[in-house]
This record gives C-alpha cells, structure tokens and sequence, in this order.
C-alpha cells in the first residue's frame, strides 16, 4: 500500500506541475509575463522535489530490513531463498 501511496502523491504532484505551465502559458500570459514566468520557475522545482518524496521510505515500509540478505548462503543451489535459514520454518 505504500508504494501505491507514493505513486498517487508522484501523480499528483506532477499533475499540478503540468497545470502550472498551461495555466501560466494559457492565460497569465495575457495579463502578466513575469507572473506566468515566476509560475514557470516554481513549476520547475517540483519534478526533483516530487522524484524525492515519492522515493522517500514510509515509516511502515521494511523492505531495507529484509532478513534475506543477512542469509550467507541465499545463493545455494536448492535453498529456499523466500525462508532463510535464520527464520522460523513452522
């Protein structure tokens, strides 16, 4: 759920990024230049800030704690790589 979550923020964010430049090009334009090209230069910051907030781990998120990379032998022919030896196999 947590990567769902950052993808509708991404979206989001990079929806409102799109709106920016039409609406600054579309019709600010007509009353104000600089307006619409100060709208222009916020638009811009949101791409790289959108990129890190969607790439940003959830509190809840635990796929750095996945406890198969401290298995030695992950790699072995015929291990069972999704149970590592270290785990519960009930």
């Amino acid at each position: 759920m947590q990567a769902h979550r950052r993808h509708v923020r991404y979206f989001v964010m990079m929806s409102v990024c799109v709106g920016m430049f039409v609406v600054a090009w579309g019709f600010v334009r007509f009353y104000s230049v600089g307006a619409a090209v100060g709208i222009c230069v916020v638009a811009m910051v949101i791409p790289p800030v959108a990129a890190v907030l969607a790439n940003a781990r959830d509190r809840d998120d635990d796929w750095w704690d996945d406890p198969r990379w401290e298995d030695p032998e992950w790699n072995r022919p015929g291990h069972d790589r999704d149970r590592p030896d270290h785990e519960d196999r009930a």
